[in-house]
């Protein structure tokens, strides 16, 4: 058998690759099967009996058959991702399998549903066969050290995509995908214990290489739960300072952080910039001005040279026209010059607030980890959110708290995103009714929707809230009871009275593809009648 040969990605494979991603390999579950699914099909029903057998029997712990081509090695990458999620989805995942399909092709490995067939002779093995990853999952994978992820991320240049939530990552994980993988745009650390917020600064900052530029995603919810609070808020106004390109970030502290910003409170966080060794956050603010205004100003740049090419043409328009010019000429040609000069005004109005420029936004479209009382700091940092997941359980500690009140507030805050809110996410603990105003805030835009902790009262809310998202895609609605019954027979009359008045002008939710409701009720019959 040859031993592995990497094939360079030239640019005509590239091509080739992106064209047969195109063509779907799987099929709609409802329609009828390809002949290359059956195919595949029958690989993974036979792999255990037949294909891994002689391999598992023979040549598995042989050290050196971890060079040699199998019998998969002729197959196109995207078939062997298709086959590997087939064994995966029927739990016929093998090591001995892993060990035939683990070949140089594979652009994607999601190991995830086979966490604990990860140990440290498989990530050699990936490190060897597998160097043209540009996506790998390993989350849940607890049977390999820190060291172990060092070395295979370290051989994986080409990476756009990693996942290690749940893993043993802790900060030199990090320093080495900052060093060795140049071209990371998305991270998940969640649920990485052993790694606290100060381990992920190497991804702003880390000399020689002064930050990744690339990243856009990181997912780090539930890290470093030992970690000083204080610590964790700095770590996150830190990267948000740092990695302008950052679009989606889920992280406890995130909403503290964004106020640290919006108040200028930088002296909280010298002594940990100290500590960590890296520069100041009031440097970190007064650079990112700079840079904001620096690029405004390109933009002012460009706009006058368009200016001056205008005012160019108006001289040469005149210097040729000047002996048949006449007075409606000139009335023309002077308008559009004064509208021209108006244009520049301007221009000059917008650089002098460029100049005054006392603030920092950030590009972020998608964050989780957010609690209520910082709804109204992160909608001033961070003005192009389109995904949110708010917690307002986390102010409502005190069983007193008026959920009525918190509504309020609720629907002020999420009234500044109304209009360009995609997906909202929530948990609160009040009345279904409660949350209708807030809805109807920012909802008409709204195509998914979670609602987490709620407390039935009734059809009606539920209708209104129908009415307040008329474009729904997704809906997902975790009831819990009320804390009171619904007294006596005759409010169930009056409610039912009222939804029959509904009953003519019932609300539609035309593009729902996805519908949850898990109704969490002792009593389900007097709250949801049959």
């Amino acid at each position: 058998m040859p031993l592995f040969r990497q094939l360079e990605p030239t640019p005509e494979r590239e091509r080739q690759r992106k064209k047969k991603r195109k063509n779907d390999w799987t099929e709609d579950e409802d329609g009828p099967s390809t002949l290359i699914s059956l195919c595949l099909q029958s690989l993974a029903e036979n792999m255990k009996e037949m294909w891994a057998k002689d391999y598992a029997q023979k040549y598995m712990d042989q050290y050196f058959f971890r060079y040699i081509m199998g019998p998969f090695s002729s197959l196109p990458g995207e078939l062997l991702e298709e086959l590997l999620c087939i064994l995966s989805s029927r739990n016929l995942l093998t090591r001995a399998a892993l060990h035939l399909l683990l070949l140089p092709q594979l652009s994607c490995l999601s190991l995830s549903s086979a966490c604990s067939l990860v140990n440290a002779n498989l990530c050699s093995l990936i490190q060897i066969r597998c160097q043209n990853l540009q996506s790998l999952d390993l989350s849940g994978a607890q049977n390999i050290s820190a060291s172990v992820l060092c070395e295979l991320l370290g051989s994986q240049s080409r990476l756009r995509s990693l996942s290690l939530a749940g893993t043993l990552c802790d900060q030199r994980v990090i320093s080495v995908v900052c060093r060795q993988c140049p071209k990371l745009k998305h991270l998940d650390v969640s649920r990485c214990l052993v790694l606290t917020p100060a381990g992920l600064l190497p991804l702003s900052y880390q000399e020689p290489l002064v930050k990744n530029a690339n990243i856009s995603s990181l997912l780090a919810l539930d890290i470093g739960l030992a970690e000083n609070e204080r610590d964790a808020v700095a770590a996150v106004a830190f990267l948000l300072l740092s990695l302008p390109g950052l679009q989606r970030l889920a992280m406890e502290g995130l909403g503290q952080a964004c106020a640290l910003i919006q108040n200028k409170q930088f002296e909280v966080t010298e002594e940990f910039t100290s500590r960590e060794g890296v520069p100041l956050l009031k440097d970190m603010w007064a650079k990112r001005t700079q840079e904001d205004h620096w690029k405004d100003s390109s933009l002012l740049s460009t706009d006058r040279e368009e200016s001056f090419t205008l005012e160019g043409k108006i001289d040469e328009y005149l210097s040729l026209e000047e002996s048949q010019t006449d007075a409606s000429d000139s009335t023309d040609i002077n308008e559009w010059t004064r509208t021209s000069g108006e244009g520049c005004e301007k221009d000059g109005c917008r650089s002098r607030a460029c100049n005054g420029r006392d603030s920092v936004t950030t590009s972020l479209r998608d964050v989780q980890g957010l609690s209520l009382d910082t709804l109204e700091a992160v909608g001033q940092v961070c003005p192009e959110l389109r995904v949110l997941s708010l917690d307002c359980l986390q102010s409502n500690v005190d069983d007193n708290v008026d959920s009525f009140e918190q509504a309020a507030v609720l629907a002020r805050g999420l009234g500044r995103f109304s209009g360009q809110l995609s997906c909202l996410s929530l948990q609160f603990a009040g009345l279904l009714s409660e949350l209708v105003p807030a809805l109807k805030a920012t909802g008409s835009h709204l195509l998914s929707l979670t609602l987490e902790g709620v407390k039935a009262d009734g059809h009606i809310s539920l209708l209104e809230l129908i009415h307040a998202c008329p474009r729904l895609t997704s809906l997902t609605v975790h009831l819990d009871p009320p804390r009171n019954n619904l007294n006596g027979e005759d409010e169930e009359e009056e409610e039912e009275g009222e939804d029959e008045g509904l009953l003519s002008n019932l609300p539609c939710i035309p593009h729902l593809r996805s519908l949850t409701l898990n109704v969490i009720c002792l009593f389900s019959q007097q709250f949801f009648p049959g």
